[in-house]
C-alpha cells in the first residue's frame, strides 16, 4: 500500500464519521467531520447532510494536508500532523509538532521544523507529538463529553504510528 494523502484521508474517515450535531461541540454542525464553517469558507453551500465524500476529501487536502506540508514530512509524522489539524487546527497541530521537535513552537512549520524532525526521528517525534496532543485534550473544557473518543483516536493513530515507521 501506497502511503499518502488517500492513506491519510481515509483514516481520518475512520475518526470522523459521517454527519454530526453535538450540542456540546463548539465546531457545531459537521458532516465526514469538516464544520459548517470550514465548509461554506471552502466554499460548499449545501446542506451539511449531504455534503459529498468526495467533496470533504477536497476540503481536508487544501485545508488541512497541504497548510501543515504534509507531502515534505515522512508519511507517519504526515498523518499525525494532519489528523491534529483536522482536530485542533493547523496551528495547533504545527506546535505540537514543533514541542515534539524541540524547536520554537511558532505554528509555522518551516526550514528548522523540517531539520529538527530529520535530526530527533520519526519514533522520537510521534511520542512526543501525541503526548502533547493527549495533554492538550485533557485541559479543554469538553473533555468530560468528549474525552474518551479524542483518548481513543490517539490510541489507534499510535497504532498507525507503530505501522508507519
Amino acid at each position: 500500500m501506497q502511503l499518502n494523502f488517500d492513506t491519510a484521508f481515509d483514516r481520518l474517515i475512520g475518526h470522523e464519521g459521517g454527519y454530526s450535531n453535538h450540542p456540546d461541540d463548539p465546531g457545531g454542525e459537521t458532516m465526514w467531520g469538516v464544520t459548517v464553517a470550514v465548509a461554506r469558507a471552502s466554499g460548499y453551500a449545501g446542506p451539511m447532510r449531504s455534503m459529498p465524500r468526495e467533496t470533504a476529501k477536497a476540503i481536508y487536502r487544501a485545508q488541512y494536508w497541504d497548510k501543515v506540508k504534509a507531502d515534505s514530512l515522512p508519511f507517519a509524522v504526515a498523518f499525525q500532523v494532519f489528523d491534529a489539524a483536522v482536530n485542533h487546527g493547523n496551528g495547533q497541530a504545527a506546535k505540537f509538532l514543533q514541542r515534539a521537535a524541540g524547536v520554537a513552537d511558532d505554528g509555522i512549520i518551516g526550514p528548522k521544523t523540517l531539520a529538527a524532525i530529520t535530526a530527533r526521528g520519526a519514533a522520537s517525534i510521534l511520542l512526543l507529538f501525541n503526548a502533547e496532543r493527549e495533554q492538550f485534550y485533557t485541559d479543554l473544557k469538553t473533555w468530560p463529553s468528549f474525552g474518551k473518543g479524542w483518548s481513543r483516536r490517539v490510541v489507534a493513530n499510535l497504532r498507525y504510528a507503530a505501522g508507519d515507521i
